[in-house]
This record gives C-alpha cells, sequence and structure tokens, in this order.
C-alpha cells in the first residue's frame, strides 16, 4: 500500500482497513455458477449496461488469455486502467493462474506508458489503437526517444476492443520490429477479450480479428439468424464459457442478445478462404447511400493509412438524394496540413460511391476503452445521435 501522505481525503489506507479484521475464513461455500460481478458495457450504442458474470465466466478468462499469450511467473503485465471495464484487466488475469506480476498505470500518455514498461520491466501489455497512435506520434516528433528506456524485454503489444487499423500495426513492427503482435476480440458480455483472437503466429493476417479462442466457437448469421455463405458480410455470433448470465436485471434486453445459446454481438462480419474472421462494422454503424451499404471500418482504415492522418471517424449523414451521404472527421497529426482537396485526391483511390461527400477536419472523440464516440459526431453534425436510417 502507498504511503498515508500521498492518501486522498476520500480513502481509507489498506492498513486501517485490515485493523480487526478477522483472519477465520469464512464458511461460505462458492459454487463456479454463482454470481460473482458486475461489469459494464462502453456505451458506444447507448446507455452502459451491466452485466452480470459467474465465478466460472471470470475462471475462463485468466485460462483463456493465458492459453493465448503464454504467460509464465516471470512476465509482468503493465495494466492501463480504466478498471471498470473488462479489457485490458481481463488480459492482466492471464498472470493469474501462473502467479505473474502485473502493475497498474495512472494514465496513458506515451511517456509515462514506456516509463513503466521500462523501470517496472514491463514484457506484456495491451494497447488501444489511440494510445498505440499516440506512441508512433511522440516518436515520429521526437517527443520520445527510445534509447530513453529499456524496452528489451517487452516481448508481446496486443490490441482490441475496436477494428485495428493494419496501417497501424506495420508502422508499430518498424519501430518495434522484435516485439510479438497479437488482435483480440471480445466484448464485456464474453468477459472480456479471447472469444476470438488473432494469434501471434499470424502476423501475415494483420487487420482480420482471427479464429475462435480456446474453447469458443462462432457463426456468421443473417437477420433471419441463417449462416451466411463464407465470404459475405452478417452479424457475429459467438458461445464458449465466457459468455454472461445476462443484463442485470435486464430480461427484455438479454432476451435480444442471447439467443438460443449464441451472443450476438452487433458487429459485422466475414470470413475468409482461410477461415479469419474479418470485422466490417458495427450493425448500428452502416451507412445506406444511393442503396448502397458503406462499412465506415473500411474508409477509416484506408484514411489512416496517410502519414499526415492521426485518426479518423467515418459517419453518415441525411442526404435528400443519397439517403446518407458518407462524412469523414478527419484528425492531422500535430505540425501536418492538408486540405479537404487533398483528401478528396487521395481519396480518388477508393471505389466511387464509398469516397466521402463530406470532409471536417476536427478531434476524433473516443472513450475510454478507445472505441469512436460516433453518437456524439452524429449529434455534432447531423442533429441526432442515432444511425440514421430513411
Amino acid at each position: 500500500c502507498g504511503p498515508r501522505e500521498m492518501m486522498p481525503p476520500y480513502a481509507q489506507h489498506w492498513d486501517d482497513f485490515l485493523k480487526g479484521a478477522s483472519t477465520v475464513e469464512p464458511k461460505t461455500p462458492i459454487s463456479l455458477l454463482d454470481e460473482a460481478a458486475l461489469y459494464f458495457t462502453s456505451g458506444t450504442t447507448g446507455q452502459p449496461k451491466p452485466i452480470l458474470l459467474t465465478h466460472r465466466n471470470l475462471e475462463h478468462a485468466c485460462i483463456v488469455e493465458n492459453r493465448h499469450h503464454n504467460q509464465t511467473h516471470k512476465d509482468n503485465f503493465i495494466c492501463i486502467p480504466p478498471l471498470y471495464h473488462t479489457g485490458a484487466k481481463m488480459h492482466w488475469f492471464g498472470n493469474f493462474i501462473v502467479g505473474a506480476k502485473g502493475v497498474l498505470l495512472k494514465g496513458v500518455k506515451p511517456e509515462w506508458i514506456l516509463q513503466a514498461i521500462s523501470e517496472e520491466q514491463g514484457t506484456l501489455m495491451f494497447l488501444l489503437v489511440p494510445w498505440a497512435q499516440d506512441i508512433l506520434v511522440a516518436i515520429e516528433n521526437g517527443q520520445i526517444k527510445l534509447e530513453d528506456y529499456k524496452l528489451d524485454q517487452w516481448r508481446l503489444m496486443h490490441i482490441g476492443a475496436q477494428p485495428v487499423p493494419p496501417a497501424l500495426i506495420k508502422n508499430w513492427k518498424k519501430v518495434f520490429p522484435k516485439q510479438e503482435y497479437d488482435t483480440n476480440y471480445g466484448l464485456s458480455e464474453t468477459t472480456g477479450p479471447g472469444c476470438v483472437h488473432l494469434g501471434i503466429e499470424n502476423s501475415h493476417k494483420v487487420g482480420s480479428i482471427g479464429k475462435p479462442g480456446f474453447d469458443w466457437d462462432y457463426r456468421i448469421l443473417d437477420d433471419q439468424l441463417r449462416d451466411v455463405k463464407k465470404g459475405e458480410p452478417g452479424e457475429l455470433a459467438v458461445r464458449g464459457p465466457g459468455v454472461m448470465s445476462e443484463y442485470y436485471k435486464n430480461p427484455e434486453a438479454t432476451k435480444k442478445t442471447l439467443v438460443d445459446g449464441w451472443l450476438m454481438t452487433g458487429d459485422m462480419a466475414r470470413v475468409d478462404e482461410d477461415g479469419f474472421i474479418w470485422l466490417v462494422d458495427r450493425k448500428k454503424d452502416i451507412i445506406i447511400t444511393g442503396g448502397e451499404n458503406i462499412f465506415p471500418v473500411e474508409i477509416e482504415d484506408f484514411l489512416i493509412e496517410n502519414a499526415n492522418i492521426q485518426d479518423a471517424a467515418v459517419i453518415g449523414v441525411p442526404d435528400e438524394r443519397l439517403g446518407e451521404a458518407v462524412t469523414a472527421i478527419i484528425k492531422l497529426k500535430p505540425g501536418k496540413q492538408m486540405t479537404e482537396k487533398d483528401v478528396e485526391k487521395y481519396c480518388e483511390a477508393l471505389p466511387r460511391y464509398k469516397r466521402p461527400k463530406k470532409i471536417i477536419f476536427d478531434d476524433v472523440p473516443r472513450n475510454p476503452t478507445g472505441k469512436i464516440e460516433k453518437p456524439k459526431l452524429r449529434k455534432k453534425y447531423a442533429g441526432f445521435a442515432e444511425s440514421f436510417k430513411l
């Protein structure tokens, strides 16, 4: 525990908390299927919902994470907040079953992250897309000098919680060529990441979220809950030991999400010829323009490949002729400049119907779990938070 002089006024010191506590083990029997914890959805598409998880759910999170990333007693996981979410914390769980260390970070500034890895000799770290982007930008601008840190022991960086732009990982591997990399996919409803993962041996498939994780199954379904043909997009459904019991005291939402033992993720995906799953987009974020379905992630990934662009979000705004107009919100890297004409020229490589009709230079808001807050962008630029459909 920390020094008393640094304790905030609202907190209780750990030593005081333990005073008078009983040393006798409680005689309360606990079953693996007993209720264990409430976690919350990230609220990207609406109000955050509490999720009821069991001891079995949490146990499986430890097992699946360790199976995927091979933690040993010598590993040290650097855990970035928030801890109320299942993202980074459930990756930390892989350390539990081998008695490995973990370090909790106070924030996500690039220099804090690298300093913690260097000083604490961290070997594994889970990042979100914006945090990885910030580190690369800080290195590119000279704000951070890698020679100031001891990073040789840092063996694995993995990312999840949102679609991962392939260009980001390509640039990351240029800076950290000896590191292993993995993409992880999961939801709070699946007790965090791990129901699908790329696998450190599959770097040739960066951009894909991978294949079903240890002890997980999947399906890709159409609106009638029928399996789609390989290569066609549909909603990703998963089944495994990590699936939640329910949305806490919300039977209506639970019934919509848990269907015949399968958890409907709300994410659109497709499977390639090698059996790797690719996220297409959130079902609620699809743009319908001129009768064509547009998946914003495809355009966002393309925009981020530009060396001047740090982040990008694509939404649909109402259009009398097209139904929705593809609109790109672009955040430039510090010191970089682009005009609307520059972006339009760059986007000529896209099919005509996917090219943004409106281009806005602005910050791209992301929530604490790194996901783009598209309801905020729709509210700001279209006047409403929900995805627009005629």
